[in-house]
């Protein structure tokens, strides 16, 4: 695999580390991590208008994840979550994230996670709608 650099994803949030992410081990916890590929992906999709977390129509489940980890993070880091979308479905996509620390331009960590876009009310899968694959495309990866 292609060790990924901040020149592979065309979004970037930092996220701050809290003391509170550390565990027993002086690192960041495993499960933090997952938090922080949350938090870009939402984040995103909130500022880019296409997510209504309170009243919208339709919205994303997680059907699938998975966090690779390279090298620790851990309070009082400053993370920088890359993201990029890796593939665009009828009614899913495949986000990728990048985890990197502090200046470093080598991913920490790197992930992915699978949403199925579902009606709201029903949770019945549903084509994405038009604007969000708009949204979606402008951070879509192709291989070089």
């Amino acid at each position: 695999m292609k060790t990924l650099t901040r020149a592979d994803f065309p979004h970037f949030l930092a996220i701050p580390t809290r003391w509170m992410d550390n565990d027993i081990y002086g690192h960041v916890n495993n499960v933090v991590y997952y938090s922080y590929f949350d938090t870009v992906v939402n984040e995103f999709l909130i500022k880019q208008g296409v997510l209504d977390i309170h009243a919208g129509e339709v919205v994303g489940l997680v059907v699938e994840t998975s966090c690779s980890y390279f090298s620790p993070l851990a309070f009082p880091d400053l993370v920088h979550a890359g993201l990029r979308v890796a593939r665009l479905g009828h009614s899913s996509v495949r986000y990728e994230v990048g985890l990197f620390k502090n200046d470093e331009q080598t991913v920490s960590a790197a992930g992915h996670f699978i949403h199925v876009y579902v009606n709201r009310a029903a949770r019945r899968p549903v084509p994405l709608p038009e604007r969000l694959r708009e949204v979606l495309q402008t951070i879509a990866y192709i291989p070089a």
